[in-house]
């Protein structure tokens, strides 16, 4: 699978759009309501959703897109970094460098599973932290999501302590995730 990762543009906000709506359903623990999973991404991950967090200044997207063949174009993969301080209390008792980033957003078209592209994605937005020194990235992902955890775990990731995450009517429990500067990727 030929791909190349870049930052993400105002002109991908469709695109992404369509990706996230295939795969953060995929996320959710199985026994989440549909009509709940659907409200979500059509309040969250909507084209104009992803066209105000490519307009913030404190958030950057990657994609992944495939660059040969009939699928040229195609995004397999995004990441969402936010570059500000958690705003969830939970989140602030467990990351404690002030200076900590989020790797907000990390999701790859099924069709890329097990191809390395999430590995790459990830890479580069990690990348990205670091060239702005050394600080730690977090993330939240959904405890019942073992295959996440142990994606995130061979990219340097390790549990920190525990959130709540509101789905609809329902309170979902994610991990907090934590990874230090200078932790090797494996991934």
């Amino acid at each position: 699978m030929n791909i190349s990762i870049r930052q993400a543009q105002a002109s991908d906000a469709s695109a992404l759009a369509d990706l996230a709506a295939l795969t953060f359903p995929l996320a959710c623990p199985p026994a989440s309501p549909a009509a709940e999973v659907s409200a979500f991404v059509e309040q969250n991950l909507g084209t104009g959703s992803f066209a105000k967090y490519l307009a913030d200044p404190q958030r950057v997207l990657f994609v992944a897109e495939e660059t040969g063949g009939e699928e040229a174009g195609r995004l397999l993969a995004y990441t969402m970094l936010v570059d500000a301080p958690p705003l969830d209390s939970d989140v602030a008792a467990v990351v404690t460098d002030p200076a900590a980033v989020e790797l907000s957003k990390c999701y790859a078209h099924p069709d890329s599973h097990g191809s390395g592209v999430a590995a790459r994605i990830v890479g580069t937005s990690l990348d990205w932290v670091a060239e702005r020194g050394p600080r730690d990235t977090w993330l939240g992902v959904n405890s019942e999501n073992v295959r996440a955890q142990t994606f995130y775990a061979k990219q340097g990731f390790s549990v920190a302590g525990t959130r709540s995450f509101q789905l609809g009517t329902r309170i979902e429990h994610d991990y907090v995730m934590v990874r230090t500067p200078g932790k090797s990727i494996t991934g």
